[in-house]
């Protein structure tokens, strides 16, 4: 099992502490989520599964590609990822260009993860079409992977057009991994389609079976599980999210930030956590 600590769960000021002390404990992954912009208005911003808005409109917001950048040079090993890039909401032009720069400045450690998002307000906001936003991340992912692998493209499709252009650097790994984020029907069936693997919400053992019997993960492919594990009762669990088809579990061994590395340092003590 590969273990991941999710940063957004802490203030933005302890990242790179915590990102430095996952590294050198022997933790796989990293992952920043992202939003572009928060409006004042929160009558759009019931999150999914709740009655409350999910959002706080003075919230720091961060480029999360541009931000692991900065902590691939502060770090080795570890893996930086996304949990999750609205990738459609810019051009695929620009998504992929900051994903491609993350993999060459780290070395090949960037892990895409991305969703259509649920937050109305920043599309409205960015003049994007909020309805359309599965479609377009599609396509968006279908260009992307080609201006990552191919010296030359040419693509017109239903909501981009380019010209024949080239794309360079490439992404230092041969196939940038791109995980699907979502737990829609569409959501899950992108994963599987489009993407190397699924990236869920925060899920118990019990509460991620549906999910998973609807995603019925490729079995002629490399196709990764992650999955939002918070509640993790001891080292005893694991086999069983193994069984499942788990390979990654996102973990948050602390409840405030002041304890995000001692609890890192007791979770990698008990799980066997090492480089």
């Amino acid at each position: 099992m590969r273990y991941g600590v999710p940063l957004g769960l802490i203030h933005p000021a302890a990242w790179k502490d915590v990102a430095v002390a996952a590294d050198e404990l022997g933790f796989e992954s990293v992952w920043l989520p992202e939003h572009l912009v928060f409006t004042t208005d929160l009558s759009m911003a019931a999150y999914p599964g709740g009655a409350n808005p999910g959002i706080k409109p003075a919230t720091p917001l961060f480029d999360a590609p541009a931000y692991l950048c900065f902590l691939a040079a502060c770090t080795r090993h570890v893996r930086l990822g996304t949990a999750v890039h609205l990738f459609a909401l810019r051009h695929p032009l620009v998504s992929a260009r900051a994903f491609a720069t993350l993999d060459v400045v780290s070395g090949g450690r960037a892990i895409c993860g991305v969703g259509a998002g649920w937050y109305r307000g920043e599309w409205e906001a960015a003049g994007v079409p909020f309805a359309a936003r599965g479609a377009r991340l599609d396509e968006a992912l279908l260009v992307a992977r080609r201006l990552w692998s191919e010296p030359v493209v040419r693509h017109s499709g239903r909501f981009y057009d380019l010209p024949e252009v080239a794309f360079e650097p490439k992404p230092v790994q041969a196939r940038l991994p791109v995980l699907c984020g979502g737990e829609s029907a569409a959501a899950l069936r992108r994963a599987r389609t489009l993407g190397d693997g699924w990236i869920s919400m925060p899920h118990t053992l019990e509460s991620v079976r549906p999910q998973l019997k609807v995603l019925r993960p490729p079995a002629d492919r490399d196709f990764s599980v992650t999955v939002h594990a918070y509640r993790l009762a001891s080292p005893e669990e694991v086999p069983a999210w193994a069984a499942l088809g788990v390979d990654r579990l996102i973990v948050r061994p602390w409840s405030r930030t002041r304890d995000a590395v001692s609890g890192l340092t007791a979770f990698a003590a008990a799980y066997g956590v090492t480089r």
